[in-house]
């Protein structure tokens, strides 16, 4: 769930202490008293009430206040802070546990001073000072809908985990003294209808500033709008439980930003992290004028040169050509290519309405690498929104060590025109101990990593082979009759786990094939391949390119010995005897493979025309010869390897399908048409055909 939480984490001043047990003495003399119980409203109509549920879902009521997997609005969201834990309380209408009690009177008090119904101070973690603004109007709504359009839920509510001396609620009368003005919103009249509905949006119910505005010695948010001596700090970009929110006043950060807002991405980015869950539960819910007049407001806000979301100028920074040399010849390109290029592609440009480009993203951009560090180190999901339904799931990988994380950022910061600064090992580490929880341990992913392969004397023949391996198609188009690569069954080049991975195949050849009926060794293993999953042509055993490709296979063997036990090899296995259903399997596909794969099975083209994901049938898929080809061998493949983006796990946050569903989808996919294979009467000459043979 969302948690808009107050202050960032080891950022908090000692001016807070001061200010919260002078208050603590400020409020036993100027003590709060109960409100008034005021008169009851009369019953509000329809239209008020749907309009009260449009302004919860504006104010981002459910995000706190629904715990993840409680009932929607009865809290329990833990909210961390530099003083403790809060807990988000109930607000249905339940008269004991909620607050079915509260008069409308008293609700407006809560919401624009920040005091419940007993007369006690509100932690500001509840974004009062942004409510203040809203109108008396929709506050009746508001109220309206949460008194008689929301279930009652009895549910009582979490005690706070707040240290002394931050848990004495008098103190925050005094930091109520300095910082609040809880007058409502007052709209310039020297600007259009658009311009102050989007600001009265933005300062109050939206409350943006709580997270991308930058906080003062007492915590307090600098700006509350853009006018007055801090004016300027309003909405730059603000550091807030280890995200960093950036500037909403960089035209960069703008661009197509009511589509962000809506559908939880546009062509340049994608929401991670809180915004993920604010596009979830809020801002795809505003209507589309409500989006443009934030748009509108957004764009009228001067560009603070003093925001740290803004880059200095490019001469200023490390530059990277965008080429094979930095791509294929540096650690960090290296780092690239075997842990993000899957679904980021190689060109950077990621993968049309899936997986967000990294070229020119403003996330990227940022000073501030903050947000982009956090999300690499422990994952994150995409949006969901009525537009796009199927969140992805971005994998964590904090089991690489600090200094490659430190190279791959820096690579993904300076490559196909990006320019940003470099960051440093140090850097990735400070990051790293801020972040709760914790991500994995550094060094803990145990995998080849394919940037050692320039300490080897023979890089540039093994990069060629390893590049033969990801870019097939584009490099040896006369060889490759379909539109698969080594990598779409070898993931990330042959070094994951369970998917067909190189790691000590070459010492198992030569070796007997009772396929072929005969000893074959890896050169014919690799042929067999472009034969059949490739259904294209076999290599001379003599190229350069032959040579090259055998070289990465000797590279990836490591130590291992023929007899060795190898952790990970093959895809593994699922059981014969799980009889597969087909109309499962056809459902299954549709809602987890569909969005790589087609609707119909043809794969995935980019904008150009190339693909980024094979087909899994039709005449541009592998034939029926193809290892893949066989259920339960695409049944184990599938279980340990697909979807991808499905989980927050390294590499590709892969798995997440029972052995049952995978032979059934297996079966769904395997079995429909696809291009034959000459040599099948050649196949299996001594027996030993495996019962799931499509031939």
């Amino acid at each position: 769930m969302a948690t808009t939480a107050l202050f960032s984490r080891n950022q908090w001043p000692p001016l807070v202490f001061l200010i919260l047990v002078i208050g603590a003495g400020f409020g036993f003399i100027f003590q709060t008293q109960p409100a008034s119980a005021g008169t009851v409203p009369a019953l509000p109509n329809a239209d008020t009430i749907r309009q009260g549920e449009y302004l919860a879902h504006m104010g981002d009521c459910f995000a706190c206040h629904t715990a993840r997997g409680g009932k929607p609005l009865a809290g329990g969201t833990p909210m961390n802070t530099p003083f403790g834990i809060l807990y988000s309380t109930n607000i249905t209408p339940d008269r004991e546990t909620g607050i079915g009690n509260y008069t409308l009177a008293q609700f407006i008090r809560a919401m624009r001073d920040g005091v419940d119904r007993n007369g006690n101070n509100l932690f500001p973690a509840m974004p009062y000072p942004s409510y203040a603004k809203i109108t008396d109007q929709d506050l009746y709504a508001l109220y309206s809908y949460l008194m008689y359009g929301v279930r009652p839920v009895y549910q009582k509510n979490r005690e706070n985990q707040i240290h002394w001396p931050f848990n004495i609620r008098l103190g925050l009368s005094l930091w109520k003294w300095l910082f609040l003005d809880d007058r409502p919103y007052r709209p310039d009249p020297t600007k259009s209808a658009a311009w102050n509905r989007g600001a009265y949006i933005i300062q109050g119910l939206g409350h943006c500033g709580s997270c991308h505005t930058p906080r003062g010695l007492g915590l307090q948010e600098k700006a509350m709008d853009a006018r007055g001596p801090n004016g300027r700090d309003y909405l730059s970009g603000a550091t807030i439980d280890s995200w960093y929110a950036p500037s909403l006043r960089n035209p960069q950060s703008l661009k197509g930003i009511e589509a962000f807002l809506k559908t939880g991405r546009n062509t340049r980015s994608a929401a991670f992290g809180i915004m993920a869950e604010v596009d979830h539960f809020s801002t795809q819910k505003y209507t589309d004028s409500d989006l443009h007049a934030m748009d509108v407001y957004l764009k009228s806000l001067v560009l603070n040169p003093g925001s740290s979301s803004v880059p200095p100028p490019a001469n200023t920074l490390s530059r990277q050509k965008t080429s094979s040399d930095a791509l294929f010849a540096t650690e960090g390109g290296l780092g690239y290519v075997q842990f993000c290029a899957s679904c980021h592609q190689l060109d950077g440009k990621g993968v049309a309405n899936l997986f967000p480009p990294l070229a020119g993203n403003p996330s990227l951009l940022s000073r501030n690498p903050l947000s982009v560090v956090h999300v690499i180190l422990s994952g994150s999901r995409s949006a969901v929104t009525a537009e796009y339904p199927k969140a992805f799931a971005m994998p964590n990988y904090g089991g690489l060590t600090d200094e490659e994380l430190a190279q791959i950022v820096t690579f993904i910061r300076t490559a196909w025109g990006n320019h940003a600064p470099a960051v440093t090992r140090d850097e990735i580490g400070r990051i790293r101990s801020e972040i709760s929880p914790p991500p994995p341990t550094p060094g803990s992913y145990a995998a080849p990593r394919l940037a050692g392969i320039l300490k080897d004397p023979d890089r540039n023949e093994i990069l060629y082979g390893m590049r033969l391996m990801i870019e097939t198609k584009t490099l040896l188009p006369k060889n490759v009759g379909d539109e698969l690569t080594c990598s779409s069954c070898h993931l990330d080049a042959g070094t994951v786990a369970y998917a067909s991975p190189f790691v000590g195949l070459a010492s198992q050849f030569p070796s007997y094939s009772s396929r072929a009926g005969k000893v074959i060794d890896m050169a014919d293993r690799i042929n067999g391949c472009f034969l059949r999953s490739m259904s294209g042509r076999a290599l001379d055993k003599h190229s350069k390119a032959m040579s090259a490709m055998v070289a990465y296979m000797n590279w990836m063997n490591g130590g291992f010995h023929r007899h060795d036990a190898i952790s990970g090899r093959g895809v593994g296995r699922v059981s014969k005897k799980l009889v597969p259903d087909i109309q499962k399997g056809r459902k299954i596909y549709r809602q987890d493979c569909a969005s790589c794969h087609g609707t119909h099975g043809e794969g995935l083209l980019d904008a150009h025309g190339t693909f980024v994901f094979p087909p899994l049938w039709g005449p541009h898929s592998f034939n029926i010869g193809a290892g893949i080809a066989k259920t339960y061998t695409a049944a184990a493949f599938v279980k340990n390897n697909m979807p991808i983006s499905h989980e927050i796990n390294t590499p590709l946050g892969q798995g997440g399908l029972t052995d049952q569903e995978a032979v059934d989808v297996s079966a769904y996919f395997t079995h429909m048409a696809r291009p034959d294979f000459p040599d099948k009467i050649k196949d299996w000459p001594h027996g030993g055909k495996p019962s799931d043979s499509r031939y």
